[in-house]
């Protein structure tokens, strides 16, 4: 029986351990993905799809029966009356000044010329423009989390070229620790290099704080919890860059087109007559029978039509509107494509000229391998000083550092090229 309680419990703590659990390694599509499903703008689309369906049905009920109660109480100033008799003996008696009437009508709609049909699409228009508004929230949330995906992977890279200083420094050390224990050195130059040492351990300690910052705030972004070592992977582009673009702007112009094509269909439509079925019931005091001065039930029934001219003075000027709006949205998606256009044109003259970079890079780092090693051979027959050496190792460092730096530009050059296109 202990047993049993024992695993009811685990399976009762088990999700929520693995919820807890901290991500290990992370891709940048994955954190593409994270980011959006944590946003709080995506719960925007919800709620936008969630008001268009509520407006629909309300709109809908347009075409269900139609009851109105009215009422109404009057005191007149004068009266029909029939002065004399009509026939000998006989007096028509004049309604009273004061009359009554409570009404129930129901009607029940025909034809509307089409406008609750035209007002439902209007609706789903007016939703896929406010989603597509959502989906340009989340594009842009794409910059932020390249910048800080990079920005961890840039000093990864630092940390690896740390880690590649610290050996050529160790190796200086044992050397010139022999060479001090032997009398052919002096101790300052084993004090330099050990200087030095500690100077590369203070930069991984810097390093390593700068990285647990971007870390945590990307974490903020995913709505996840990431491990401190989390290993992020390099991203491969294995499509091609391509010219076309794919943005959502370009989405929301051709939903706003749409929605401005409406709006002509729902003006034509409001001018159309409107017919509908009628039956209205009451008592009221007179009647239909205005002779009858006594309180009387009565019903009346049939077809109504109801035909406003009045859009006729509008009509004309509504349609030039909706023309005038349009020309608005050309101008903003050509401004849109112009800029979107350049900015493609400056991150392929990016790629280009760090592809040409990073070539001569690998030139300068061979090059300044081959000076470390034969600086290494010099200081091991007491050639030159430590000083001499460190000032090899520095040069060979930065240029491995700079080959890092047009490496992790071009990978994010590239990735924001996609980014712009919308890719």
């Amino acid at each position: 029986m202990l047993s049993l309680k024992r695993y009811s419990l685990v399976l009762v703590l088990l999700p929520g351990v693995i919820m807890c659990q901290e991500l290990k390694r992370l891709d940048l599509q994955q954190a593409y993905d994270l980011a959006q499903k944590n946003y709080p703008v995506i719960k925007q689309r919800d709620l936008v799809r969630k008001t268009a369906e509520l407006t629909i049905e309300n709109i809908s009920k347009g075409y269900l029966p139609q009851l109105a109660i009215n009422g109404q109480a009057t005191f007149q100033s004068d009266v029909t009356t029939i002065k004399g008799s009509i026939i000998p003996g006989f007096n028509i008696q004049a309604p009273d000044k004061d009359q009554y009437k409570v009404t129930a009508d129901v009607s029940q709609l025909l034809f509307d010329g089409g406008i609750l049909r035209e007002e439902k699409n209007t609706q789903r228009l007016n939703a896929a423009v406010e989603e597509q508004k959502v989906e340009i929230e989340l594009h842009t949330l794409k910059d932020r989390i390249n910048q800080l995906y990079f920005g961890i992977l840039y000093l990864d890279e630092q940390n690896r070229q740390v880690d590649l200083v610290k050996q050529d420094i160790g190796i200086g050390l044992k050397t010139v620790e022999a060479q001090v224990n032997n009398g052919v050195a002096f101790k300052s130059n084993l004090n330099t290099l050990k200087a030095e040492a500690l100077k590369t351990d203070q930069r991984t300690i810097e390093l390593k704080a700068s990285r647990i910052g971007l870390v945590e705030t990307l974490g903020l972004f995913l709505g996840q919890s990431l491990d401190e070592n989390i290993v992020l992977q390099n991203p491969v582009l294995g499509v091609p860059l391509a010219p076309t673009i794919d943005r959502p702007e370009l989405k929301l112009y051709d939903a706003q087109t749409r929605m401005l094509d409406q709006q002509n269909s729902l003006i034509h439509s409001r001018l159309l007559p409107k017919t509908s079925l009628f039956v209205q019931g009451g008592v009221g005091k007179p009647g239909l029978n205005m002779l009858d001065n006594q309180f009387k039930f009565f019903y009346i029934g049939g077809l109504r039509l109801n035909w406003s001219l009045t859009g006729l003075y509008t009509q004309k000027k509504d349609k030039e509107l909706v023309k005038v709006n349009q020309q608005m949205v050309d101008v903003q998606r050509e401004t849109f494509l112009l800029n979107t256009n350049s900015q493609l044109k400056q991150q392929q003259s990016e790629i280009s000229k760090l592809q040409q970079l990073i070539a001569s890079d690998n030139e300068i780092i061979l090059l300044r391998r081959s000076v470390t090693d034969a600086a290494k051979a010099q200081l091991e027959n007491g050639v030159i000083t430590a000083n001499d050496y460190l000032r090899e190792v520095n040069a060979e460092d930065q240029a491995r550092q700079t080959r890092i730096t047009h490496q992790l530009q071009l990978i994010q050059a590239q990735v924001n090229y996609q980014t712009i296109s919308g890719k």
